[in-house]
Parts: structure tokens; C-alpha cells; sequence
């Protein structure tokens, strides 16, 4: 029997395709999701779309999406990142981008209803807060956008706003790191590694804005960290991305 602290597992797919629900109940939510064929059918469509967007496919979103979010969402410049082992993403509509992962934030927000009501604010407004600060970056007049595959497995996205002075960070397909550690993502300060933030442990689908601001890095790495982050890194870099300038 649910208390009333309990969360109503039928309400919870946005979040969790966000990966913003706490690790305790990310795993009862998972059990859920075996018996549950609707929910299942729900996060996979949520999983299909930030899956296209972390791969920057060149899919645009269906037309109610677009008209919901047409007047929302900016554009996002691509421009070709710099070095041998990046790629640049050519070909994908900046709505597409933008209204992709606008949706599934907001989307998150809009189902995530708890029988707690203070839980209830509390959990909103931090999604909501999310998917404001990840849409100001990715709708910015001024934001930019590298992509590329990362050496392992799954692909790395940012997107860096000047004028908001920060960077959105969204990867697919990563391989789980070993046990016992974590990715780290670094800010490159022209050679100095700032730290930028920890990636959820097991979570296939990232989207989060990295931490602290954009000042004068020039780029950004991820390592393998032992679990709860280093202040400098002790690997070398799986993956080194430069932002477009």
C-alpha cells in the first residue's frame, strides 16, 4: 500500500527519461516498468527521442511539437568543431534540437504530480528550473553546437550560449564506467581542467547544464573518476570536444 509519501509510479516516466528521479526510486520505478506495458511504451518513446538528439539525428519533431514550441525556441548555430576526432553535425534543424528536448523536459515537468505536496513543489521546481536553464541555452540567439562520437561507445553533445556564459552537456549510448567509478566532465581553460560536474551513474541519456560557468574555456573533456568526482584528473580524457567559435 502507497503512503503518502509515496510516489505514484504511472506519473513518473518524464522524470525518470530525464533522469531526475533519486536512485531509490529509480529502481522501484524500474520494477514497475516490467509489469507496466503502458509506462513502458512511454519511457521508450521518451528514450527514442533524447536517443535522436544526443546522435543529432536529422529528424524533425512531429508538427504538434513544432507549433507548441515554435515560438519558445530560437535557433541553435552549428558550426564544425576543431580537431581530427571530432565531427561536425551537419543537416539538423535547430528546431528539431531545440523542440526535442524541450518537450522531453518539459513534458517531465507537466507529469510529475506526487501524493506529498511539499514534495510535490520541491520536485517541480527543480525540474522546471532544469528545463528553464537547459532551454535558455539551447534557444540562445548566440549558442553553438559540437558533436561527436565518443571512443567506446554512444556520442557527446554540447552546446555553448556565450551570452548566458554557459554549456549544455547531452550524451547517448555511454557505456556504464567500471564499478566503484563515475564520468567526470572537465572544463578546458586553455589547458587547465575545471571541473563540470558528475554524469548519472547508469543512465543511458544524459541532458544537464555543466557546472559552473563558460568564462574563457576553450573546450571540454570527460574521464573515468573514482566515485564522487576528483578535483583534477587522474585518467586520461575518453573524449576531447572543442567549442565552436
Amino acid at each position: 500500500m502507497n503512503t503518502a509519501h509515496d510516489v505514484e509510479p504511472h506519473t513518473l516516466s518524464g522524470a525518470y527519461a530525464v533522469n531526475a528521479v533519486p536512485e531509490d526510486e529509480r529502481r522501484g520505478f524500474e520494477r514497475h516498468l516490467e509489469r507496466c506495458a503502458s509506462c513502458a511504451r512511454e519511457v521508450a518513446e521518451l528514450t527514442e527521442t533524447a536517443a535522436r538528439l544526443g546522435a543529432a539525428m536529422s529528424t524533425a519533431p512531429p508538427p504538434a511539437m513544432r507549433r507548441a514550441v515554435l515560438e519558445r525556441i530560437g535557433t541553435v548555430r552549428q558550426e564544425p568543431p576543431r580537431g581530427a576526432v571530432r565531427r561536425a553535425v551537419r543537416g539538423l534543424p535547430p528546431l528539431a534540437l531545440a523542440a526535442s528536448l524541450a518537450a522531453l523536459l518539459l513534458g517531465g515537468t507537466t507529469a510529475w504530480q506526487w501524493h506529498s505536496a511539499e514534495q510535490a513543489r520541491e520536485r517541480e521546481a527543480r525540474a522546471e528550473r532544469l528545463a528553464e536553464e537547459l532551454t535558455a541555452v539551447l534557444s540562445a540567439p548566440d549558442a553553438r553546437m559540437t558533436t561527436g562520437a565518443v571512443p567506446g561507445g554512444g556520442s557527446a553533445t554540447v552546446v555553448v550560449s556565450p551570452g548566458h556564459d554557459r554549456v549544455a552537456f547531452l550524451a547517448s549510448g555511454l557505456p556504464a564506467p567500471p564499478e566503484g567509478r563515475v564520468y567526470q566532465l572537465w572544463f578546458d581553460d586553455h589547458g587547465a581542467m575545471r571541473p563540470a560536474g558528475l554524469l548519472e551513474a547508469g543512465a543511458d541519456e544524459q541532458a544537464m547544464l555543466m557546472d559552473g560557468r563558460l568564462d574563457e574555456a576553450t573546450g571540454m573533456g570527460i574521464t573515468v573518476e573514482p566515485a564522487g568526482g576528483s578535483p583534477q584528473p587522474t585518467s586520461e580524457p575518453l573524449a576531447v570536444m572543442e567549442f565552436a567559435g
